[in-house]
């Protein structure tokens, strides 16, 4: 049986013993029926990771003993995904707990001429990226944004790779073949696509068109392929 894993922002390194959460002494005491001397990983989102055993089965405030602490480095490669917002949540949802267990590091939501209205539950989103995160056994936590208007993120991203995949047939490269590099950036549009303006925007930004595959693809299906692709490229990263 696997050790469970819990998310505390507030661990730090150096403590002796911590209290859990509220939520995580629930889960720990009331949902898995943990008791005193039982093993737990810890993880603050940021890199720390520390294995723990129960001292006291207070199922609001449960105390650990921290036993051992680990440093884990972040991934090689910086990869920002923006992706317009759907109108169906459960996709939207789907999509963000796929990217995360990948390992994507920023999402930005999306908000573009063609999308469609959406009511952004930043606290539910957040809390299904912290839960793939804990599945997939990761110690950074991604950053989710608010949503942001594509024009604005086009005109302030710094990342030294910047791409957009829409369905213009203008040229564009196979996302595989483009060279990779240490801090990118995809836009992903909504089903309706990018606008023509939104796309020469960008172009007047520097991001660089790209293609996804021969197929026309959703939204949340071209975020998961943008981001496996950009996190598992065929060329190393030198």
């Amino acid at each position: 049986m696997s050790v469970p894993f819990f998310y505390e922002p507030n661990i730090k390194a150096g403590a002796s013993t911590f209290e859990l959460s509220e939520a995580s002494s629930r889960h720990c005491i009331q949902v898995l029926r943990m008791r005193t001397g039982g093993r737990l990983l810890i993880t603050n989102g940021k890199g720390l990771k520390f294995e723990a055993s129960i001292l006291s089965e207070d199922r609001k405030a449960a105390v650990v003993q921290l036993v051992s602490s680990e440093a884990i480095p972040a991934a090689k490669r910086n990869i920002s995904i923006g992706i317009a917002l759907l109108k169906n949540s459960d996709r939207f949802e789907w999509m963000l707990e796929k990217i995360t267990e990948i390992g994507v590091t920023q999402i930005y939501p999306l908000n573009s001429k063609r999308s469609e209205q959406h009511r952004f539950r930043f606290d539910r989103y957040q809390q299904i990226v912290i839960a793939a995160m804990l599945q997939s056994q990761q110690c950074w936590l991604p950053i989710l944004h608010e949503p942001v208007a594509v024009t604005k993120l086009i005109t302030i991203a710094d990342q030294d790779l910047k791409l957009i995949a829409h369905c213009e047939n203008d040229q564009k490269n196979p996302l595989q073949q483009v060279p990779t590099a240490q801090n990118s950036l995809i836009l992903i549009g909504p089903e309706g696509d990018f606008s023509k303006e939104e796309i020469e925007l960008a172009h007047q930004n520097n991001f660089i068109a790209v293609s996804l595959g021969e197929t026309r693809l959703r939204t949340e299906t071209a975020g998961v392929v943008a981001i496996t692709l950009l996190a598992n490229p065929f060329s190393p990263l030198t």
